[in-house]
C-alpha cells in the first residue's frame, strides 16, 4: 500500500543529488578498474618464443621412453625400513 499523498516529481528533485553522487561514484569505478586493466596490459612482459630444445627424430624413440633429467639417479632407489 503507498501513502496517499506522494508525489514523483517532489521525490525526484529531493533525491536527485544522491542520484547523482551514486552515477558518479559507479563511473568512478569503472574508469578506476580500466585504468587497472590498461596498467596491467602496457607493463606485461613481451611474449617470447620459447627456447628451441633438441627434440629426438621419430626413428630414434621406441615406445616405452622417456626423457629422464640428467640429474636424477639411473638406478632405481632403495625403500627405507621405518622402525615401529
Amino acid at each position: 500500500m503507498t501513502p496517499p499523498d506522494t508525489n514523483p516529481q517532489k521525490q525526484a528533485k529531493r533525491h536527485r543529488i544522491v542520484l547523482i553522487g551514486m552515477a558518479l561514484v559507479a563511473l568512478f569505478g569503472v574508469i578506476l578498474i580500466l585504468t587497472w586493466v590498461g596498467e596491467e596490459a602496457a607493463t606485461a612482459p613481451e611474449d617470447q618464443p620459447p627456447p628451441a630444445a633438441s627434440q629426438p627424430q621419430s626413428d630414434e624413440l621406441d615406445d616405452g621412453d622417456v626423457d629422464v633429467p640428467p640429474q636424477e639417479p639411473e638406478a632405481p632407489a632403495e625403500p627405507e625400513v621405518v622402525p615401529e
